[in-house]
């Protein structure tokens, strides 16, 4: 049970495609809410051990369900809603990877950050409630099913195979538990997309991920999906992901 002065946390999912935005937009939305009110936790942060990795075709597969440890992921979320706070035995890693150039204008997040505040202005309910950002390429999945449900809001980022191709690519690497994770040559085309494919396209119209979200599913499963005219584009998907909190915020 939550202690009775500290309500439980709103627990916002970001997910979609490797390399679609979800750790910069969530790094933004931590800049435009006050430093007490907002932190982060990251499924990458929830990886087995190196050697625990599942191997697919001679090839380790980080992204896929078999990667994570679901059973730590599930209690850091528990605790999460228990206690409104991460748990001391979590160490983020993923925090010392970059994230590229995000493009949104300083004077555009302090606007941003000026109307977080109004919107949180004499609202009670939220002096001492915080928001608990989780990002990570597989949240959304129907073999995530109970994780997905542990949400109060979940944002569904998309991108193109192209995009999120180009991006993955011209990362360096990632700090892993036990030391640095590179991909290997074709790694996108023999891992990442295929997976994303398979784990995400029963959002989507004709379940191809080309095509727009099905609107009906999407409502089923409680997912607001990222506009259209917001990819590729960080300052538009902030200005939608922060309206989307101001929805949130104004009817609770």
């Amino acid at each position: 049970m939550s202690n009775s002065s500290t309500p439980p946390p709103l627990l916002l999912g970001i997910s979609g495609p490797s390399s679609s935005g979800k750790t910069t937009l969530s790094r933004l939305l931590r800049d435009i809410f006050p430093p007490t009110k907002l932190f982060i936790l990251h499924l990458d942060d929830f990886y087995l051990t190196d050697a625990e990795i599942p191997v697919k075709n001679g090839i380790q597969d980080w992204d896929c369900m078999e990667s994570i440890n679901l059973p730590e992921l599930k209690l850091a979320l528990q605790h999460i809603k228990d206690h409104g706070k991460s748990p001391e035995w979590l160490v983020s890693k993923e925090d010392e990877n970059s994230v590229g150039e995000h493009g949104v204008p300083e004077a555009e997040i302090k606007r941003l950050r000026d109307e977080v505040a109004t919107w949180l202005e004499g609202r009670a309910e939220w002096e001492n409630r915080r928001i608990c950002i989780v990002d990570g390429f597989l949240l959304f999945s129907e073999d995530m099913e109970d994780i997905r449900s542990l949400f109060d809001v979940k944002l569904f980022l998309r991108t193109s195979y192209e995009t999120a191709k180009r991006r993955r690519e011209a990362r360096s690497g990632y700090v892993t538990l036990e030391g640095f994770w590179e991909d290997p040559p074709g790694y996108v085309d023999k891992i990442v997309w295929p997976n994303y494919v398979q784990d995400h396209k029963f959002l989507f119209n004709d379940c191809d991920v080309a095509n727009n979200l099905d609107e009906e599913v999407c409502r089923k499963v409680g997912i607001a999906g990222m506009p259209r005219e917001a990819e590729e584009n960080m300052k538009e998907c902030l200005n939608w992901a922060a309206g989307v909190l101001k929805g949130v915020i104004k009817t609770s």
